[in-house]
């Protein structure tokens, strides 16, 4: 009997702009991870596509999507504007959340986001935005503070990973928690620096992220 997860390409209607995707549904999945990338990424991040793959084997269903169209994408890589233009981010992931809530293989599975970088305030807005549905926020490495006053609106449980070498973005994830009203866990991956490339820390916040999401919506 072939248990393997079923993947397909999908297509969302991100407003004006239809967004490729990646939807990898494990049999009996309890709950689906949308992944918001951030910072001139896409659905092809290698890293964002390792926690995938380790969510998947935990029975969580997944999708990958591009937040930018391509040519908006060729246009992020040369001014880098885009990935700051957190309103655009949002507003499409909120459409993506609509989307699985009406989708005749998704409707009914709890939803949470994951965000990476920018991707991360994004997904903390469009869980402001929909707190019906969204039930658990990861951030890695993000920017929780780009999500501005949307922070304390918050009300899905939310655990922001940072890596224990990147101090800047350590700060910015203490200051962002303090305005949220939802009691945010800090985790602080020791001798990880932003991009988590150092041997297993990747690992570790593949771990940190299925425990999180198999508690909230598993």
């Amino acid at each position: 009997m072939n248990n393997s997860p079923h993947a397909s390409e999908i297509t969302i209607q991100g407003g004006d702009v239809e967004l490729p995707g990646n939807l990898v549904m494990p049999e009996n999945a309890s709950g689906i991870v949308v992944f918001a990338h951030g910072s001139g990424s896409s659905r092809f991040s290698p890293r964002n596509r390792a926690v995938a793959g380790f969510l998947n084997d935990g029975g969580l269903a997944t999708l990958l999507f591009d937040l930018l169209t391509a040519e908006e994408h060729e246009i992020d890589m040369q001014s880098r504007a885009l990935r700051f233009d957190i309103g655009r981010l949002s507003q499409r992931l909120v459409k993506t959340v609509d989307w699985l809530t009406a989708g005749e293989k998704t409707r009914g599975l709890r939803i949470g986001l994951f965000g990476a970088s920018t991707g991360a305030a994004a997904a903390l807005i469009a869980a402001a935005e929909r707190p019906e549905y969204v039930a658990a926020v990861v951030s890695r490495g993000g920017r929780p503070d780009l999500a501005g006053q949307a922070l304390a609106r918050v009300k899905a449980p939310t655990l922001l990973i940072v890596g224990g070498l990147d101090e800047a973005v350590i700060e910015m994830n203490r200051a962002a928690s303090e305005q949220m009203q939802n009691n945010p866990e800090l985790e602080i991956v020791p001798g990880a620096t932003h991009l988590f490339e150092e041997p297993g820390k990747l690992d570790e916040v593949a771990r940190l992220s299925r425990d999180w999401f198999q508690r909230f919506i598993g």
